[in-house]
């Protein structure tokens, strides 16, 4: 995973993913707040932006 899909970010912050971080889930796995919410998986590779948003605590993720 990379360093800047660890990092805890600002919800509106977008974070960039790469396919190694696939499946994408949110919480991240690395984060340190890991459990701040049911983990959710965001299927961002289908998506036609490559765009994902959490539904839980809005983080936004961009595949790269």
């Amino acid at each position: 995973m990379s360093n800047a899909a660890v990092e805890t970010r600002n919800a509106h912050e977008l974070i960039e993913v790469s396919r190694k971080d696939l499946p994408l889930s949110c919480p991240l796995p690395g984060a340190p707040v890991w459990n701040m919410h049911p983990r959710v998986y965001l299927p961002i590779e289908d998506e036609p932006s490559h765009e994902a948003t959490c539904p839980y605590c809005g983080a936004r993720y961009r595949l790269v």
